[in-house]
């Protein structure tokens, strides 16, 4: 890649790509198309305004702002000043969070939208930093704040007087330099910032590419996931510019709820050829197609739960589908497929042709649906500190139950407690050195110290590489079990089992620091919980209903177990010995996601310390335990 920096990257594709279109955003009633030269012209606008404002190389500036044609014109436009994005997710409504963010990266300016402004116009008085707040909607209110079509025109003024000054500028940023800080989700006080450069970036891209080499020009993709999440960041708007591709926006509304409102109809517009995913979207996708499935009726979905047992018999574990006496099944998985699914394929557009899934752990039954379907769920992993892939399944080579194959140049290495590389098949830590890993933490050296040694970064992920040279990715180091004796296992493989196999688990954490079993917090799907009871005549007030419905909750566990339908799937002692069920799920609001929708295990453990006692009690270890039974009582309210 000329030059190995994304502003090359872009220069590069707008001369192969010019006339092709880059972005589709709805502003209204439709998708408008911007050409990636389009797109090119807007970048070098916007940086003109932020050189014209005096934004100059290692300056840091701030972008806030859902998925938009202005989010990556932004970014861009501060990368050709040679400055530094700092991309800050917009779940981030805590305004400590915030302010330390932009304090602690040293912020000079702002670039944000209407529908995050006020978050940092609470704040900036006691940002010193600050300089000035970009509005990309509404209008200027304060002298501090400037509206982005004025910092177009201003960018135009300064290039009339400055052209061959500003190609001087971008050209002088070099692929070691600092693209962004990206700060971790906060599960802890004291987010760390990433610092990853332009190299990281496009050294990554390269990767990345790699292991999607059927993506084409013409090839479309809805980016569900936040623009600064890094997964969405690097694949979404940076491959797809690789390969000269069309990235589109979901269109916003006014809150977060309008956004999740607008994803069914955007799909069906854009009908994307492939897109993003993780776990926690992937199981809401399948909820709302079995959801609409049972809506069309018991024969209907009868012939649907039919098709798929066909279909899970005949993909095998991906790699070996349709082999063997596989094959048999072949023609009547043909016309299932016509029948059946085919009909919920055009609910995602119609061209839909596979999911690539990052993130967490996605559970090997999800991934067997979404295959039987036809829109296969390429599971990969990465992190952020890796920009981030570092393996990934995909249509050439994918294997049920693992993050794929590691992507080119890249080393990765398996190893135990002391250091030691550890052989094929044993599970330890995964340690990855390569171009793509980050350059360190933003004024950390400590956590930079203790993450990257001797060139190696310490994932803190728990995994083990097949002979096939698949990577299994089992869950967080931190996150282990931990039993009385001081064995170790990752409990995510079967929270993310429970939560997916079945409609009336909503979210699951399972427990154990050294304790004699292992115990479970189940949030349950109220709805569905509610809807089940009614069908068999019961209520949540009786004792019969509060029965059946903790009774649902200790099937789904036994399923796991000895003549269970999932028996084998998981090693018996970690499968929870006792569970409480809870009222209220985890969220962003109450702070037990993150804002990546991610489980925080610590805050979780912390709120919840008192049921968790409860669990290890004689009472307790009983499912028909009084409090459980007061929180079925309470599923109508």
């Amino acid at each position: 890649m000329p030059g190995r920096t994304l502003i090359n990257l872009m220069e590069t594709s707008a001369e192969r790509f010019a006339d092709e279109v880059y972005l589709l955003e709805k502003p209204a009633d439709q998708y408008v198309e911007t050409t990636y030269r389009e797109t090119r012209e807007q970048v070098h606008r916007f940086a003109a305004g932020l050189l014209a404002l005096g934004v100059r190389k290692g300056d840091r500036v701030s972008l806030i702002s859902e998925g938009r044609n202005l989010w990556v014109i932004a970014e861009l436009g501060i990368f050709y000043t040679g400055a530094i994005n700092v991309p800050i997710s917009v779940k981030i409504n805590e305004p400590t969070e915030l302010k330390f963010r932009l304090a602690h990266s040293g912020c000079r300016i702002v670039v944000v939208s209407g529908n995050q402004a006020h978050k940092v116009e609470a704040i900036k008085k006691d940002l010193p930093d600050l300089e000035t707040i970009i509005l990309l909607d509404g209008e200027a209110k304060d002298p501090d704040e400037l509206e982005a079509d004025r910092l177009l025109a201003m960018g135009d003024e300064w290039l009339a007087e400055n052209r061959e000054e500003f190609g001087a500028i971008w050209q002088s940023v070099g692929e070691d330099d600092p693209a962004t800080i990206s700060y971790t989700s906060g599960t802890t006080a004291d987010p760390k910032g990433i610092i990853l450069t332009h190299r990281n970036y496009t050294a990554n891209v390269e990767q990345g590419a790699a292991m999607v080499p059927e993506i084409q020009p013409y090839w479309r993709s809805l980016i569900i996931l936040p623009w600064d999440h890094s997964f969405g960041h690097t694949v979404g708007i940076y491959i797809m510019m690789f390969y000269g591709a069309k990235l589109a926006a979901v269109q916003p509304g006014k809150s977060a709820r309008d956004y999740l409102r607008n994803v069914p109809d955007n799909i069906k517009e854009v009908r994307p050829h492939f897109m993003l995913s993780v776990p926690a979207l992937a199981s809401n996708f399948r909820k709302n197609v079995e959801k609409g499935i049972k809506q069309k009726g018991p024969r209907v979905e009868k012939l649907f739960r039919r098709a798929l047992k066909n279909a899970y018999a005949y993909n095998g574990e991906g790699w070996n589908r349709g082999k063997g006496l596989r094959a048999l099944r072949g023609p009547l998985h043909r016309l299932f497929d016509k029948l059946v699914f085919s009909k919920v394929r055009e609910g995602f557009g119609d061209r839909l042709e596979f999911f690539i899934g990052g993130a967490a752990f996605l559970d090997v039954e999800m991934q067997r649906f979404f295959y039987a379907i036809g829109i296969p769920m390429h599971q990969g992993y990465g992190l952020s500190e890796a920009a981030p892939i570092i393996s990934a399944n995909g249509p050439a080579a994918h294997k049920f139950g693992t993050s794929g194959k590691i992507v080119p140049n890249l080393e990765v290495r398996i190893r135990d407690e002391d250091g030691q590389e550890l052989p094929v098949g044993k599970k330890g830590e995964i340690v990855v050195r390569g171009e793509n890993v980050m350059a360190g933490y933003w004024r950390n050296e400590e956590a930079t110290a203790k993450a990257i040694r001797d060139g190696w970064l310490y994932t803190g992920d728990l995994g083990h590489m097949d002979s096939d040279g698949f990577l299994s990715v089992l869950g967080r180091v931190k996150s282990l079990l931990i039993s009385g004796t001081g064995e170790k296992y990752s409990p995510e493989g079967i929270e993310e089992a429970l939560v997916s196999g079945s409609p009336f688990i909503e979210q699951v954490m399972l427990h154990n620091d050294h304790d004699p079993y292992t115990v479970a917090l189940f949030v349950p799907n109220r709805e569905s919980l509610r809807d089940w009871l009614r069908e068999e005549g019961l209520d949540c007030a009786s004792e019969e209903g509060q029965e059946a419905a903790i009774g649902v909750f200790q099937a789904e566990i036994d399923s796991f177990r000895g003549g269970g339908s999932r028996d084998g799937l998981f090693e018996k002692e970690w499968l929870p010995a006792a569970f409480a069920i809870l009222g209220e799920g985890f969220t962003e609001e109450n702070h037990l996601l993150n804002s990546s929708l991610k489980m925080v295990r610590r805050k979780v453990r912390d709120f919840y310390q008192n049921r968790l006692d409860h669990l290890f009690t004689p009472e307790g270890k009983d499912p028909l335990n009084q409090r459980n039974r007061r929180i079925i009582s309470r599923l109508d309210e």
